[in-house]
């Protein structure tokens, strides 16, 4: 039996129920173990050998969500050339290891911590200028962008298999979710711009925006602690509470 478009499709719909069954234990291993299963038995033929590639999946595993696909998809890739002899079976071990906890942070970093933040302040700025029918086409072009991301790069990882992720190393996400941040720290200013109930001065505007691109620059730099600017902007509003309520 041979993998066929049916079995990776039924791979890749199943990576959305990866986190159905998140246990304490395994954590994330009985869903990556259902999304396997579909192309386990169309790659393997021997009934021990299924066994023993469906063993290799029901271990420790954990990574952010969208890079699921991808991980499932090279998975693939190596088990294919597992079955033909051309890698051993600890390839998949010492490869999952790596690649899991690689992709999580780089996820929380590049999504959790920038796209995603852009994508909330973009929202927001939408609302609060009453553009709610830009709002729902950026909402919907995002989540439409993230499908696409998931389809292509669950194609990706079982076409070019680990060749793929030297790519994905030479794109420096984390670079680019560096000045995501930025963009962020832009946004923040504009949100309060837009909320602010009170008419702003343009000195206040321009030096309270001046500062908080330097803020941003230094953390940028790894300079400055992002803790050490949220410590400031607390002692800062109280420090203003206090001499407004004496004046």
């Amino acid at each position: 039996m041979t993998l066929t478009w049916r079995n990776l499709m039924k791979c890749f719909a199943r990576t959305y129920l990866v986190g159905a069954n998140f246990n304490t234990r395994g954590l994330q291993n009985i869903g990556l173990a259902y999304a396997m299963d579909p192309g386990l038995q169309a790659i393997h033929q021997s009934g021990g050998e299924l066994q023993a590639a469906r063993s290799r999946y029901v271990r420790l595993y954990n990574t952010h969500p969208y890079f699921t696909p991808l991980l499932v998809g090279a998975f693939l890739f190596l088990e294919r050339n597992i079955a033909q002899g051309m890698l051993p079976s600890t390839a998949q071990d010492s490869f999952q290891s790596t690649a899991t906890y690689t992709l999580s942070g780089l996820g929380d970093s590049f999504f959790g911590g920038s796209l995603q933040v852009f994508w909330s302040l973009g929202m927001i700025l939408l609302l609060l200028c009453g553009c709610h029918g830009a709002a729902m086409a950026w909402l919907g072009g995002g989540f439409a962008g993230l499908q696409v991301f998931k389809g292509v790069t669950f194609w990706l990882g079982f076409s070019r298999g680990l060749a793929f992720f030297q790519q994905l190393r030479q794109m420096n996400l984390m670079y680019w979710g560096y000045w995501i941040k930025l963009a962020n720290a832009v946004g923040v200013v504009l949100v309060w711009v837009l909320i602010y109930p009170f008419p702003l001065h343009p000195l206040w505007f321009a030096g309270s925006s001046a500062l908080l691109g330097g803020a941003a620059w230094l953390v940028f730099r790894g300079l400055l602690p992002r803790e050490g600017i949220v410590a400031a902007c607390i002692l800062g509003w109280m420090v203003w509470q206090s001499v407004q309520k004496l004046g």
